[in-house]
């Protein structure tokens, strides 16, 4: 009797181990899969910053890792905010240029678009009413294809080669845009940086990496508030 007692409770102990076991394993393997959906979900919640602009953007005469939207990645990564950022800079892009081009680039998801367009138009002297036609179409591209994106928008200046009425009306566009389109503006782009030589390239117009630094401080400023 004791003896049967005593094989029915190993039994019993056996058992119960072997339900621990199993219900250990099995949170074992919850927590795992949880772990992975988290990394899976994390993945997949990065949302995209398209900064679409000219060789100031692309960052002409500079390593890519040199260019403001490599930096502003950098600030976001160590923030671990889930964005990632496209560069779609091209050196000598005008306003005409970038709306044949927008198509192209929108083809992925565009959380928030930064347009750094005009700068080339206003060196070559071109109307007013065209750039300003040009950005608002690119503008409501984007609107179209992506209507809860946010917009930024980088203003502009140019030196008063072309006159006085000429530079003030480019300047102009820029904060006129940005109030019709309920765009966030970066007020100049090259605040601190345009017209000092030491932060400029030999040419006089792009950005030493040491300029590039402040442009990302110049994007940062505005752009740290949209994220």
């Amino acid at each position: 009797m004791l003896r049967k007692r005593i094989t029915g409770l190993f039994v019993l102990s056996l058992i119960l181990l072997s339900c621990g076991n199993q219900q250990s394993k099995g949170n074992h393997d919850q927590t795992l899969d949880s772990s992975d959906q988290k990394s899976l979900n994390t993945t997949k919640a990065k949302k995209n910053i398209l900064f679409f602009g000219t060789s100031l953007t692309a960052g002409y005469g500079l390593d890519p890792t040199e260019a403001y939207p490599a930096l502003i990645q950098n600030k976001i990564d160590s923030l671990n905010l889930p964005y990632n950022v496209i560069n779609g800079g091209l050196s000598g892009e005008t306003s005409a240029g970038g709306k044949a081009r927008i198509d192209w680039l929108l083809k992925q998801p565009v959380s928030v678009f930064v347009l750094e367009l005009g700068a080339n138009d206003g060196l070559r002297g071109l109307p007013v009413s065209q750039t300003t036609k040009n950005l608002q179409a690119i503008v409501d591209r984007v609107k179209a294809k992506y209507p809860d994106a946010k917009m930024v928008l980088a203003g502009m200046q140019v030196p008063p080669n072309m006159g006085a009425k000429y530079a003030q009306d480019f300047k102009d566009i820029f904060p006129a845009l940005a109030r019709k389109n309920q765009m966030i503006l970066i007020p100049f782009l090259l605040d601190k940086v345009g017209g000092v030589p030491r932060l400029n390239q030999a040419d006089g117009i792009h950005p030493t990496a040491e300029g590039d630094k402040i442009l990302a401080e110049n994007v940062w400023a505005v752009l740290e508030g949209v994220l």
